[in-house]
């Protein structure tokens, strides 16, 4: 194949392609119906203009015929009238339109079978019409039911994407959700902490523990200075002397090894504690 034959080819494939894209079946068979109908309609004139022509050729027939009586009757009465001249041109002409009359027969004859024949054209053609329409009906509703069918599938494949990119959305939204609810939670559980009071504090553990003993300090001095303006505060001899006791108790209680001296003293502390304080009472 030379490179003109195969350029031809190619142009006339793309152009097929073409036409084959922009074709819309429905107007194709409306169009060939319409080319049906109109030469169904040509049959029809061609029909009419036959019958037309034989009626023309059965008036003239009718005439000559009445011709043929009259040339008849002339030749009677000139007979009659002893003029055999008249008789023979009567005659004569008799005959003429007789053999006229005959030609018109065989043309009168031969289009009535033509007639016939393209009668029988014309219904066979406006069978096929009928035939033809009702197909094409068909292949309309089925064309318009698929195309409408393969509108829905696309609009549906659509909402499919769109639907499956609204999900990953929705997804990651949770993820997100989810994330910053932990993150405030391990926020709140750090405020709660001290944790982010100590990274926000300047000061370091030993500025912290300085501060810690200086509030106990304040404590226990603001206690004391209760107790005086209640008048519970104790002479100093009487608290030596009961650290004197406190002191030997804890050496007994450690050579017994049985207890915890400190949570013992302690103990023994807060209870001669509420003994006085039921004492004044």
């Amino acid at each position: 194949m030379g490179i003109l034959s195969r350029t031809s080819y190619i142009i006339r494939s793309k152009i097929n392609a073409l036409l084959n894209r922009s074709e819309d079946p429905t107007e194709t068979l409306e169009y060939s119906y319409e080319k049906m109908r109109d030469e169904l309609q040509d049959v029809k004139q061609g029909i009419a203009d036959l019958t037309t022509q034989k009626k023309r050729l059965e008036i003239q027939k009718r005439r000559l015929e009445e011709n043929v009586e009259k040339h008849n009757s002339q030749a009677r009465e000139a007979v009659q009238q002893d003029r055999d001249d008249l008789a023979r041109k009567a005659l004569e002409k008799k005959k003429s339109k007789m053999s006229q009359i005959e030609e018109l027969e065989g043309q009168i004859a031969e289009l009535e079978n033509t007639q016939e024949t393209l009668v029988e054209k014309k219904n066979e053609l406006q069978g096929r019409i009928d035939e033809f329409k009702t197909k094409k009906e068909t292949m309309k509703a089925r064309y318009e039911a698929a195309e409408a069918s393969s509108r829905v599938s696309e609009a549906m494949t659509g909402v499919g994407d769109e639907m499956e990119d609204v999900a990953r959305s929705i997804e990651r939204a949770e993820e997100r959700t989810d994330e910053m609810e932990a993150r405030s939670e391990a926020m709140d559980e750090l405020q709660d902490s001290g944790a982010f009071d100590d990274a926000l504090s300047d000061k370091d553990s030993i500025d912290r523990e300085l501060d810690e003993l200086s509030s106990s300090r304040e404590v226990d001095s603001e206690l004391d200075t209760l107790k005086a303006e209640m008048g519970k505060s104790e002479p100093e001899a009487d608290t030596g002397a009961e650290e004197t006791e406190s002191a030997d108790l804890e050496d007994e209680l450690e050579a017994d090894g049985d207890v915890d001296i400190d949570s013992e003293l302690e103990d023994s502390e807060i209870e001669a504690e509420l003994d006085e304080l039921k004492d004044d009472t």
